[in-house]
């Protein structure tokens, strides 16, 4: 077997990072974000997918309300990935912690105990995910329940934006760097997963039925559509339903990663994670899990043969 594959394979087999009793208990990871080298024009990454809930979280929340804001075993579904060659970068740090997929502009101020100098956002579909209470740092659960119940000091945001954000996002910079250097485009497959049903808190879309996949390039900004369509094409002869640009169209990391003109594709991919969990007790559905690794392989042989240029 592919060391890579090895290496991923033997740190699933472990207890994972902060899954059990209190934030924080567990050793931490040797960094909060790892990533394992292509050889391939594919990237993928998982930025919400990490169960180490740091020490200095602070949050009030106990940790099985915190678990339901991760994209529960994405990570393992891809796990056949580095052994094809392409590039694998992951958090380890949980998305209600800070979340990687947002710019560092939006931040609700009214979490925090001094004044932020640095820019926020005026944009009003930026402000509108901060209003849920889902900017950079969390504010509500998907259901509305407060995370805090009390405020952030600024030093602990800037603590957290540099353990985490910028690490994560430097690793996905140069993974997708090396590879359009070596084949003179790149395409990035931002993975994440889905609940069934949109909670109160989590879009605009309350109370969403959502299909079984979601295929997002920022309405063809960050993606050749001819890309994105292959994709939708080929989930949709696996027999999944599958929606495109609604009600995900992608955030920060494709938005600011993806340039079709340059031949930098850049796509975010939504699983439900009806598919392949029991999203009460996270527990894997083994069919559901085989299926999706299956076809999603199969999608990744398709790209890795695809020069969308």
């Amino acid at each position: 077997m592919h060391a890579a594959l090895k290496l991923i394979n033997h740190r699933f087999q472990q207890p994972e990072p902060g899954a059990t009793g209190t934030p924080g208990v567990a050793a931490p990871p040797v960094s909060m974000v790892s990533q394992q080298p292509g050889t391939t024009p594919l990237v993928l990454d998982s930025p919400h997918s990490g169960t180490f809930y740091p020490h200095d979280f602070g949050a009030v929340c106990d940790l099985p309300t915190l678990r339901r804001a991760e994209d529960t075993h994405v990570e393992k579904i891809y796990a056949f990935a580095p052994a094809l060659g392409v590039a694998w970068v992951e958090a380890h740090f949980p998305r209600i912690y800070l979340d990687a997929n947002r710019d560092t502009t939006e931040l609700d101020t009214t979490l925090l105990d001094g004044e932020w100098t640095d820019p926020i956002s005026t944009d009003p579909k930026v402000l509108s995910k901060v209003r849920l209470g889902k900017g950079l740092i969390w504010k509500f659960t998907d259901e509305g329940e407060p995370i805090y119940n009390r405020l952030l000091s600024v030093a602990e945001v800037r603590a957290r934006i540099d353990r985490c954000w910028r690490p994560y996002h430097a690793a996905v910079a140069q993974a997708i760097d090396a590879a359009h250097a070596r084949h003179g485009y790149s395409i990035h497959i931002n993975c994440h997963s889905m609940p069934a049903v949109a909670a109160s808190h989590a879009t605009e879309f309350p109370g969403m039925v959502h299909a079984d996949f979601v295929v997002g390039d920022r309405d063809g900004s960050t993606a050749s559509p001819a890309l994105s369509a292959l994709i939708c094409e080929h989930l949709r002869g696996c027999g999944y339903s599958v929606e495109y640009n609604h009600p995900y169209k992608g955030v920060e990391l494709v938005r600011r990663y993806g340039n079709p003109a340059q031949h930098r594709h850049s796509i975010q991919v939504e699983i439900n994670r009806k598919l392949y969990m029991d999203e009460t007790t996270l527990e894997q559905h083994p069919e559901g899990m085989a299926r999706l690794q299956a076809d999603l392989q199969a999608l990744v042989h398709k790209l890795l043969v695809t020069d969308p240029r």
